[in-house]
């Protein structure tokens, strides 16, 4: 009987086997060391070479995981769990179109496989193809009902459609099952609707010493834990919680803050001056709206969304596809390829953008992309889309730094220290002021605070941007009973509150936040 170790030593079987279960424990340290000695020996083996993409993609060498990953399965192109992993590591890397291939190939070969289902259905959700994504999950947990990851995205997909006292009861069942299982623990912190109390405390502080934890499990309790402490006046305690969950997070990968700001610059200089893009007003149907997470744009969706013109779409992974389809066409990477463009290509990209789209225009004229990091493509959107509208929602630096450090975002590294956040934050603000003084008509700063002093004028001015009639339920955005998929998603079903700053909570405690945004620290 063959097995995928056959051609290894005994030793590194052996070794392979535990870098396995390491990554499958979340822990890419461990993992490397094992691997270390045995890919020296056996450079070329195909599960050596699938152990060694799994680390690579924890690590976010994206591409260089694919590459490793295909390497890989050209020696065993049938062998189910390689094209799981390699549908894995395609979403890692944000190329969702070819993971859904990838892991329908993957339940073509291997029907029973519940990872298979759940990561299918993981791809689907981040494609904005829910009710696909709903039976693949559901499948999933008929094959394997012990499966909690998927039985909790279920219920985060029950929190979407508002269904929150639905979404509690299933996150309650799951940990009542598996007290550790970090993403229901997470799930019920985050649906804002009930607030944890000093037994759930303790349920997670126990948690957090179960050695079926993983390090996604015990990175996710820590943050609701963080949750928990916050909503019982326990400051303190809340940010060491956060500290030892952004800390295991750090452990797999770290942000360079200074690379990514050079690139940044680089990225804007390219579009500067704007090239000749594509011709006429292609592009009216999309409103995008971008900016940090936790800087308001839900709400801005949620209040679009109310419109009868506007189909709010949601986080769309539309535009850095359609630009990583071009990357592969011209076999470089995004933006090297940019000044060889004409106003042709421009157009094409657009319409394929509009082609990939159509859906969201296919019960009203207008939707929202509300992909928050699209603000790093805002050139090229203009380059594509000439008649689109952008709108960078900017809240208060204090507020939305902190409010993203104490939130768990998957693929989001600069949010695990205050100086990577600062870092971000401050690129992200210079790059919306950069493009909204290049394309005053098209570029719009919406202030979070500005919204909550004075709703209605903020309103209107959103519509009058968009050239949107007034219609009064804008107004009442909250009544709006539409599928959010968001961390938002709770709050914006809510009436707007007044004041939503948590900052002062904490006092002094975060003044190395303030240092790292070059605000004056604390004064009581």
């Amino acid at each position: 009987m063959t097995t995928r170790l056959d051609g290894l030593t005994v030793t590194a079987a052996q070794r392979v086997v535990a870098a396995g279960q390491a990554l499958d424990a979340g822990r890419v340290d461990q993992a490397s060391l094992y691997l270390a000695s045995v890919t020296a020996e056996h450079p070329e083996h195909p599960e050596v070479l699938r152990m060694l993409a799994g680390i690579q993609g924890m690590q976010g060498q994206h591409q260089e995981s694919v590459r490793t990953m295909r390497r890989a399965l050209a020696q065993r192109p049938d062998d189910p769990a390689y094209h799981n992993t390699l549908g894995t590591l395609l979403g890692q890397a944000g190329e969702y179109d070819a993971a859904i291939t990838a892991l329908r190939r993957t339940c073509e070969l291997q029907p029973d496989m519940a990872i298979a289902w759940y990561n299918l259905g993981v791809m689907l959700v981040r494609s904005v193809r829910n009710e696909e994504a709903l039976g693949a999950l559901q499948r999933a947990v008929a094959i394997a009902p012990d499966h909690m990851p998927a039985r909790a995205l279920l219920a985060d997909m029950l929190r979407m459609r508002g269904e929150a006292g639905q979404a509690a009861t299933e996150y309650r069942r799951v940990i009542a099952e598996q007290p550790w299982a970090g993403m229901a623990w997470w799930g019920l912190a985050d649906l804002r609707a009930q607030r944890l109390d000093e037994g759930d405390i303790q349920q997670m502080q126990q948690a957090l010493l179960a050695p079926q934890a993983t390090d996604d499990d015990l990175m996710a309790i820590g943050f609701a834990l963080a949750k928990a402490y916050d909503d019982t006046g326990q400051y303190a305690q809340s940010l060491e919680a956060l500290a030892t969950a952004n800390a295991i997070a750090r452990r797999r990968r770290t942000w360079d803050r200074r690379g990514y700001s050079t690139a940044i610059s680089s990225l804007n200089a390219v579009f500067t001056p704007p090239p000749a893009g594509a011709p006429g007003m292609l592009g009216e149907e999309v409103v995008f709206i971008v900016g940090l997470p936790r800087s308001g744009s839900t709400l801005v969706e949620q209040i679009l969304a109310s419109h009868s013109l506007v189909n709010g779409a949601g986080e769309l992974p539309d535009l850095p596809q359609v630009l990583a389809e071009e990357s592969r066409r011209r076999g470089q990477h995004f933006p090297q390829w940019v000044n060889a463009m004409q106003p042709a290509d421009w157009e094409r990209l657009g319409r394929r953008y509009l082609e990939r789209t159509a859906y969201w225009r296919s019960t009203r004229p207008r939707f929202t992309d509300k992909l928050p990091g699209n603000w790093i493509y805002l050139g090229a959107i203009r380059a594509m889309l000439p008649g689109a509208r952008i709108i960078g929602c900017r809240r208060d630096p204090l507020e939305t730094c902190f409010s993203c450090y104490r939130q768990r975002l998957d693929n989001n590294e600069y949010t695990r220290d205050f100086d990577d956040l600062a870092s971000f934050w401050r690129d992200y603000d210079r790059s919306l002021r950069h493009w909204q003084n290049l394309h005053p008509s098209r570029v719009l700063i919406h202030d979070y605070e500005a919204m909550l002093a004075d709703p209605t004028a903020r309103i209107r001015q959103l519509l009058e941007f968009c050239d949107l009639p007034f219609e009064e339920a804008c107004l009442r955005f909250h009544e709006n009973t539409r599928e959010v998929r968001s961390p938002s998603a709770t709050q914006v079903r809510q009436p707007l509150m007044s004041n939503t700053a948590r900052a002062p909570r904490y006092g002094a405690l975060l003044d190395p936040l303030r240092s790292a945004l070059d605000l004056p620290a604390w004064r009581d």
